[in-house]
């Protein structure tokens, strides 16, 4: 029979598994989907041990799922994450030229794959999507990461005229361009870098946000 832990027994603990589980995912920015996967551990266990209707799990488990953050089992239960960035996850592809439809198709902290958070800003709220076509280039290269952050209303905020903004058109499609005022009050111009790329005239957009930083493909660290 396998041992388990429960009120932290291992070996001596001061927290609970629940307790060492809440942090990890507060520090790293995870979802606890993407924790089980990555632990081959079962969802519902790990649900149920956060909600508080299990109370504990045998220590295979919580030594994978330790493992999943990247520190053993002890670490994980004193909350030795410090040496770990966070994460962000790339919730999916922007066009630069390529036209993109937005799928939000992810669990909230789940995407295509995770980044490393660069040391310059926070992990919490903010988005990072990843570059399809070279009507930014040479600026923004194919395959590079915008992040950016969005106010959970819609809306082309002031601070976007004139800026590189990741934005959605009233058709649902994603792109990153310049976002200039249209001839028209309630559309506008969205302007390529590359003088080889389209710029799109005369679009409504549901949203817009200034891109805060750009990685070059080189520089993605995939984790």
């Amino acid at each position: 029979m396998r041992a388990e832990v429960s009120e932290g027994i291992f070996p001596p603990m001061e927290r609970t598994f629940k307790d060492a589980l809440e942090q990890a995912l507060t520090e790293t920015q995870r979802s606890l989907m993407s924790v089980a996967t990555a632990a081959g551990v079962s969802y519902e266990q790990l649900k149920s041990l956060r909600q508080g209707k299990a109370q504990r799990t045998n220590v295979d488990d919580a030594m994978k799922v330790a493992a999943a953050f990247g520190v053993t089992l002890d670490e994980f239960y004193k909350g030795q994450f410090s040496a770990q960035r966070p994460k962000i996850a790339v919730a999916g592809d922007v066009g630069a030229g390529a036209r993109v439809d937005l799928i939000d198709a992810y669990a909230k902290g789940d995407g295509k794959f995770h980044i490393e958070c660069p040391s310059q800003i926070t992990a919490n709220g903010h988005v990072a999507v990843q570059i399809t076509g070279d009507s930014m280039a040479p600026v923004y290269e194919e395959g590079g990461i915008l992040i950016y952050r969005r106010d959970a209303h819609d809306g082309v905020p002031s601070e976007a005229i004139g800026k590189i903004c990741v934005c959605e058109d009233t058709d649902g499609r994603a792109w990153v361009k310049q976002v200039r005022h249209g001839s028209e009050p309630g559309v506008f111009n969205l302007l390529s870098i590359n003088p080889a790329g389209d710029n799109l005239h005369g679009r409504g957009l549901r949203w817009a946000a200034p891109v805060r930083m750009y990685l070059p493909p080189d520089m993605v660290k995939r984790v």
